[in-house]
């Protein structure tokens, strides 16, 4: 849903950012490696002393350089493996770290076990959404299905944990966590069907399907 924003905040908001980082001869890896610092930074040290708001401005400081490192990768030709494969793991970490804040916030100043299972069910369902994919083209399969994409997901918590922030309404981050616990958990089960159906399909033929 968010990738067709891409183009318009690396083309005019980013790209004078990704040229000056160039000119430094920043390398795409570094900037990975420091956003993903940030994002943890803003997380674990602002949300589980109760400062919401503050954390999701740090955190979006950073959080743009998932942007940053692709567009400067592909415009210096720079684009590896090892580089894709380091984006995606530190993905894992920093949405882990976000929701593990709110998780720990929830065990703290925010006093609620039910939202503190709900952010521990957003950290493990978002980090097997990635997984599932990822494992099913190592087997030769797709499973780009599903209705919870991480960007859609940082976007939500961010958006909504920051206007619950400001406005004094905590009950977006709760309808916030809800959507997203229930869209993570669906979005494996698509996964996992559609991962089985091409399985049977290359085992059996169509009419495994049916089986």
């Amino acid at each position: 849903m968010l990738d067709r924003f891409k183009a318009f905040w690396q083309g005019v908001v980013l790209a004078p950012i990704v040229n000056l980082l160039i000119r430094l001869r920043v390398s795409p890896d570094a900037v990975t490696l420091v956003g993903t610092i940030g994002v943890c930074v803003g997380a674990l040290a602002f949300f589980p002393r109760g400062h919401l708001l503050a954390g999701v401005v740090f955190i979006t400081c950073f959080v743009f350089s998932d942007l940053l490192d692709g567009a400067m990768a592909r415009k210096t030709g720079r684009s590896s493996s090892f580089g894709a494969f380091l984006d995606s793991t530190l993905d894992r970490i920093g949405d882990g770290a976000i929701f593990g804040g709110l998780a720990l916030y929830f065990a703290g100043p925010g006093d609620s076990r039910l939202y503190l299972w709900l952010s521990m069910i957003c950290v493990v369902m978002g980090a097997v959404t990635s997984y599932a994919r990822a494992r099913a083209e190592s087997l030769g399969f797709t499973a780009n299905v599903g209705i919870a994409e991480r960007a859609d997901r940082l976007v939500a918590i961010l958006v909504m944990t920051g206007l619950g922030a400001i406005f004094d309404l905590p009950i977006l981050m709760y309808v916030a966590l809800w959507a997203l616990a229930l869209a993570s958990t669906v979005t494996v089960a698509q996964r996992i069907l559609t991962v089985r159906s091409q399985a049977l399909a290359a085992e059996y033929g169509p009419r495994g399907k049916e089986n």
